[in-house]
């Protein structure tokens, strides 16, 4: 098994810290992965990517050129990216941000309003983390122990009141 997956989004969205959180959890359990972050030297609103690999073999290379899966942030992630995925690939989509349309019908594309429903539950800043969930319940590799512990190994004992509210917008965007 390999999964490739691709978060993309503008600094500031919580593009690296999702993909950070991913790959502690499949750290946590024993899987090979790499984390490997990209963003523009803004860093906080300009383009920011995250690839994570993880498999139950050695990796060969943490480059991501055709993700499995793709998590678009934003438009120009959108349009820079969906064509890369891969054939029956999945691409989850921030709705409240990209309303644009793909030409691609050999993926699965799951659209998600994940910045709105973050505001009306008042877990604004964390369309992150409900992207994230609804990824968890797709590949289904993790159960919700094992999402905790990821969580809590990505987040730094200063931000750790944040943890509950973090597994919060993970339960719900795990939900939909």
């Amino acid at each position: 098994m390999i999964k490739q997956v691709l978060f993309a989004g503008f600094g500031g969205q919580g593009v690296l810290f999702a993909g950070r959180v991913l790959a502690n959890t499949a750290l946590g359990k024993g899987y090979e992965l790499s984390w490997l972050p990209s963003y523009g030297p803004e860093t906080r609103g300009g383009t920011s990517n995250c690839a994570v690999v993880i498999s139950d073999r050695k990796i060969g290379s943490p480059i991501v050129t055709n993700p499995d899966i793709l998590v678009a942030m934003n438009a120009p992630s959108f349009d820079r990216f969906i064509d890369s995925v891969s054939e029956n690939g999945l691409a989850i989509i921030d709705s409240s941000l990209i309303i644009r349309e793909s030409n691609r019908d050999d993926i699965t594309r799951i659209d998600i309003a994940a910045t709105t429903l973050a505001q009306q539950k008042q877990l604004t800043g964390l369309a992150n983390m409900i992207l994230l969930g609804k990824l968890f319940s797709e590949i289904a590799l993790f159960d919700e122990a094992d999402i905790s512990s990821g969580m809590k190994l990505s987040v730094s004992s200063s931000r750790e009141s944040l943890i509950n509210l973090n597994l919060t917008a993970i339960a719900l965007g795990s939900s939909i």
